[in-house]
């Protein structure tokens, strides 16, 4: 009984060990396929999803790369790598999504639809139309500032928006700042949602490469996959050998159960009665004691058997050593060919030229590990776990030194953006832009600005202050523009009567702006091209530096541009340099009877009057009426909309009998109430009627016509 119960554990084991085998079998093959198809691209997305894709790809008769997967458009910037697992934790759902363009949307879902996938696929309609408003500002430590988006893509601004709308989860190093914020991630990938829910996924470890999806680089993604196969491989050479074992114990238990069984078919005990049987080998070996004791040469024999007995047992013994150590050395001699065939492999992805270089190396590091020690095949792995240790050590210690590295340039390369923001625009502080800062230091060199030096002074000494001479004396010629203009205008004002009662006219007079801005605009001006250090020297560093600050706000120094282009437009149009006054003078000495710096405390006639014949002696400068001669060759045509609505008869005579002093030909837009007191200075009427607001009707008549039909319409009726 013990040994068929030892039988059939023997047998559950050795099941267990095939069944171990198969699923071990089926994931070197699955990795066999995904290693396949990784070396065939360059993203990291499943194989699965790769097929996917190309069918649809295929059956729509467009290229792959028209449909991608948003993780082959995303990648974990250099600087974030601390952060690279827990990131692909909480992207590796949306880095799964397939990106289709809105012309292909009707055809993909038709394919979706009515395709049996084999598989699961999401993908994302992304329409034609650009989003909306400007992308959502996220946090400095926000996930999304440690993501890039592949540059060149035509996704670029739709994932732009989606990872500020969707992934703005702030990077946590301590768990009380975890706490504290709506949705966060800490380094272990533990995912705060909003504040109930949490998720911590632990199935895989976070630093398992093999399982990443973002990126378009698989390297390292291979290289994981390949170390998994290897182990695993080793692994299935192990436990086919524990099967052996288990098998060939299970066939002796077996042998020992098929004897059992024939010894139960015996039927007569002579068969199996071993005393007669033991006292005959007795006998025998007696008379035979007898023999040997009796004879020399017999004695002589046995001696020489026993030890000849001894001598092969010994020899069977070697025997058994030899085959097992001959079994254990091709056991690991067939890793070894495993392993061999594995590294012919990977050094088959090499190029020439890289193992050139390596080659030299390797054997470097073999010489600084292991000395004088010998490469052989039962220390292989040990050496080989030394080497790859040391190696590792030494990597580590150089990220180090270059993060260090990269924050330092990255630091430089912030304080030249800083120092030369307007050469700098469109160059981005990262490692990545290095070759352009290389290229404009090359050009700086091929430069040699210093050679330059005092030619450049002279040069900056002249023209910075001619510029900004120049630039003065601009302005300054529009100011003067806007003083001709009002001498202009005074000259037409003051052959308009203002009041001929009292026998005045009004004249225009422009006052300094108060304006703060506006003085301190003029005194940094002014300061910039005056002045100098006694010696000559005109161009100082202190005058530099006025300069500087002066063209800087102009242009809109970093952080302040709004602030500062509102202030520029202020103060570099004259108009804001002025604020306007009237004067009423009387006519017969030009004295001045009353100044008018607003319309306040006027009456509403007063006000109508004043802007009348301010407008009017606009409307006379504008088509150069002072001109005798001009005001004959002119056309003058001036239209007002909704003229001498609200104003008073006698305001609105005033402005009709001026605009006709001053030669202006007038289209009066005005209500019809007003009709009665503008007749008599126009010359023909149009009626505008619209009956239910929804068609226009139009009479036209000569002031003539509509006088006569006046004058019928209220003609009284014949008794």
């Amino acid at each position: 009984m013990e040994v068929e119960a030892e039988k059939q554990r023997l047998d559950r084991m050795v099941i267990d060990k095939a069944v171990e085998l198969q699923s071990g079998s089926e994931r070197d093959n699955a990795l066999s396929g995904e290693i396949q198809s990784l070396e065939n691209r360059a993203s990291n997305i499943p194989g699965d999803s790769i097929r996917i894709r190309a069918s649809l790809a295929e059956a729509l008769g467009v290229k792959p790369e028209d449909l991608p997967f948003t993780g082959e458009l995303l990648r974990v910037r250099a600087e974030a790598s601390a952060w690279e697992g827990a990131i692909e934790r909480l992207l590796h759902g949306f880095a799964l999504n397939l990106l289709v363009p809105e012309a292909l949307y009707a055809q993909v879902s038709h394919y979706v639809d009515r395709t049996h996938l084999r598989g699961r696929l999401v993908y994302l309609r992304v329409r034609d139309e650009a989003r909306r408003g400007p992308v959502k500002s996220v946090s400095p430590q926000s996930v999304v500032r440690k993501l890039s988006i592949k540059p060149d893509s035509a996704f670029f601004a739709f994932l732009e928006w989606e990872l500020a709308d969707h992934f703005d989860y702030v990077c946590c190093q301590d768990l009380e700042e975890f706490r504290r914020l709506p949705r966060a991630l800490t380094p272990n990938g533990l995912i705060k949602a909003n504040d109930r829910r949490h998720e911590k996924d632990d199935r895989q470890r976070i630093d398992d490469r093999s399982s990443y999806v973002l990126g378009w680089d698989n390297q390292a993604k291979l290289k994981a996959l390949r170390s998994e196969q290897n182990e695993l491989r080793r692994g299935l050479f192990a436990l086919k050998r524990e099967r052996d074992v288990l098998d060939a114990q299970r066939q002796t238990r077996e042998q020992e159960l098929r004897a059992a069984d024939r010894l139960l078919e015996l039927k007569e005990f002579s068969r199996i009665d071993w005393r007669g049987t033991v006292a005959a080998i007795q006998r025998l070996e007696d008379e035979k004691r007898a023999l040997e004791e009796s004879d020399d040469r017999l004695r002589t024999l046995r001696v020489q058997l026993v030890q000849l007995d001894g001598e092969y047992r010994d020899a069977d013994r070697e025997k058994e050593d030899t085959i097992g150590r001959r079994r254990s050395t091709l056991d690991r001699l067939g890793v070894a060919q495993n392993d061999f065939r594995d590294a012919r492999e990977q050094e088959a992805l090499l190029s020439e030229s890289e193992r050139s270089v390596n080659a030299p190396l390797l054997e470097e590091w073999r010489q600084q590990v292991l000395y004088d020690e010998a490469l052989e095949l039962r220390s292989l792995d040990s050496q080989q776990r030394r080497i790859r240790d040391a190696l590792q050590t030494k990597i580590d210690a150089d990220d180090k030194v270059a993060l260090r590295l990269r924050e330092r340039i990255v630091e430089q390369m912030q304080r030249y953006k800083a120092a030369y923001p307007a050469e700098t625009a469109e160059m981005d502080a990262r490692t990545e832009a290095l070759s352009e800062y290389g290229r404009r230091l090359q050009t700086l060199r091929e430069d040699d600005l210093p050679r330059f030096e005092a030619q450049f002074k002279e040069l900056l000494n002249k023209e910075t202050i001619n510029s900004m001479a120049a630039f003065q004396a601009h302005l300054q010629k529009r100011r003067r523009d806007i003083d001709e203009r009002i001498r202009a205008i005074n000259a037409s004002l003051a052959s308009i009567e203002y009041d001929s009662s009292q026998g005045t006219y009004i004249e225009l007079v422009s006052l300094a702006s108060p304006d703060a801005e506006v003085r301190d605009f003029h005194m940094n001006l002014r300061d910039c091209i005056s002045g100098g250090d006694g010696n000559g020297e005109l161009y100082t560093e202190q005058k530099f530096l006025q300069v500087k600050a002066l063209v800087e706000r102009l242009n809109g120094r970093q952080g302040q541009a709004d602030l500062d282009a509102r202030w520029r437009t202020k103060v570099t149009d004259v108009r804001n340099w002025f604020e306007f006054g009237v004067k009423e003078r009387w006519r017969a000495d030009g004295a001045e009877r009353e100044f008018y710096r607003d319309s306040s405390g006027k009456s509403d006639g007063q006000k109508e009057k004043l802007a009348y014949t301010i407008l009017a002696a606009a409307l006379a400068y504008q088509f150069g009426l002072a001109d005798t001669h001009a005001r004959k060759r002119h056309f003058r045509f001036v239209v007002i909309d909704e003229a001498f609505g609200r104003g008073s008869d006698d305001s609105t005579r005033y402005g009709l009998q001026l605009f006709r002093t001053l030669d202006l030909q007038l289209l009066i837009v005005t209500p019809l109430q007003k009709i009665a007191v503008i007749e008599d200075y126009i010359s023909a009427v149009h009626f505008v009627h619209n009956e239910g607001g929804s068609s226009s009707m139009v009479q036209n008549l000569t002031i003539e016509e509509y006088r006569a039909r006046k004058r019928e319409f209220l003609a009284p009726v014949p008794g």
